[in-house]
């Protein structure tokens, strides 16, 4: 190749990353996601039945859930405050860092007390980190370019979600739960390592913030369009949170598919979202948020109650497929709560977005683990109904001129 022909290949890369909304910045905070999605994907979905294999009961796998939750909801606004404080880039490598030692804890985990406590430190980038990185977007990219920003950081997380818990499940199938589960674990730290030298790439300069502002003012200076979707995204988040960590347990347990076979059903979700959101980020962009965030709320209603309406493998693809559609308009609802967030505690105005929402979920699985006490079906079945009401919620409060 000459470097004619060289030049003319790297400036075809660089505007077709510029299209996509990639830079130093979003590239570097994508690529972190990738890699932490890779690794925490080998074993992420198959951690309910390593809680069993521990002696956990069904009861405390439900904890489980709902502590996962709780973090989510406690970790948000400190995070956010974190990210708006000391940078972008340096709130990232912190929140790599403590998931890192969080992954090897689990793995080494005699007993399952102590792999809830190694979440504590696992949450620390799947919840802390949240907020830093719907910021970086928002400070990186214009309004009318968000929604593709997210969609291109979406299917870089979702790719391997994609492919990893078919390899979990390989790994289960051929090492044992336990076993299995460990190694993906292990595999997690090495790529922690990789991400964090991704991460040392990001260069972004942050607003004046008035760095005295609490928790009160942070919230008083949230719209009230931004508060209904968030009314109606705690509907939604309590029907996802009441299923999530028994998807595993009704596919084995009550199906009765092999772990590999749920790897696949995974697989199937992942690729279903991955073909949707392009298309629907650029049309969300052009036309307006509130029909694809509609959309997607629907999906996740009709979730649950395809997967228990399923008897066989093959009506659980079909279910699973229906679980992809969850996703078509997240990049909308993301670009929506950044864009109505102010920018000057935009860091923390997402965090506050995301406690508040997560604390009103942290019942939900732990109920779901009640439902199925009684019978594996009826939290499925609640948790539709649930997510019902939500999509109603919405697209009865939230009024298109806001939702664009």
């Amino acid at each position: 190749m000459t470097s004619r022909s060289a030049g003319l290949s790297r400036g075809r890369v660089r505007q077709t990353a510029a299209r996509l909304g990639l830079d130093r910045t979003t590239g570097a905070a994508a690529g972190a996601m990738f890699l932490l999605a890779l690794g925490e994907n080998l074993w992420r979905r198959f951690l309910p039945k390593y809680l069993e294999t521990l002696g956990a009961p069904v009861l405390a796998i439900g904890a489980y859930g709902s502590t996962e939750d709780f973090l989510d909801a406690i970790y948000q606004y400190p995070g956010g405050w974190v990210g708006d404080r000391y940078g972008r880039r340096r709130a990232l490598l912190v929140f790599i860092s403590v998931a890192a030692i969080g992954y090897g804890i689990v793995a080494l985990a005699p007993t399952w007390p102590l792999v809830l406590a190694g979440m504590v430190l696992v949450m620390a980038w799947t919840s802390m980190a949240s907020p830093t990185l719907f910021a970086v977007v928002g400070d990186a990219l214009p309004s009318r370019r968000r929604a593709l920003g997210f969609s291109v950081q979406s299917i870089l997380r979702r790719i391997p979600i994609a492919v990893a818990p078919t390899l979990g499940g390989l790994l289960i199938a051929t090492r044992g739960v336990r076993d299995g589960v460990r190694v993906g674990l292990l595999v997690s730290v090495v790529l922690a390592g990789v991400a964090v030298v991704a991460v040392r790439r990001i260069r972004i300069s942050l607003p004046a913030t008035p760095g005295s502002l609490g928790v009160r003012h942070v919230w008083r200076s949230l719209p009230d369009p931004l508060r209904r979707l968030l009314l109606s995204d705690i509907f939604i988040r309590t029907c996802e949170g009441m299923v999530d960590v028994f998807l595993v347990l009704y596919a084995l347990d009550v199906v009765g598919i092999s772990a590999p076979e749920f790897g696949v059903l995974v697989a199937v979700q992942m690729v279903t979202s991955i073909v949707c959101y392009l298309p629907v980020a650029h049309l969300a962009d052009r036309l307006g948020r509130k029909p694809f965030v509609i959309a997607t709320f629907l999906a996740f209603s009709l979730f649950p109650l395809a997967v228990v309406s399923a008897r066989s493998f093959g009506a659980l693809v079909l279910a699973f497929i229906v679980g992809g559609l969850r996703e078509m308009g997240e990049p909308a609802r993301k670009a929506l709560i950044v864009d109505l967030v102010p920018p000057e505690v935009r860091g923390r105005g997402i965090g506050l977005y995301y406690l508040v929402r997560s604390l009103a979920i942290t019942p939900a699985a732990m109920l779901g683990g009640v439902f199925w006490s009684i019978t594996p079906a009826l939290p499925f079945v609640v948790a539709g109904l649930v997510g019902l009401v939500g999509t109603a919620t919405f697209a009865a409060t939230v009024e298109e001129r806001d939702a664009g």
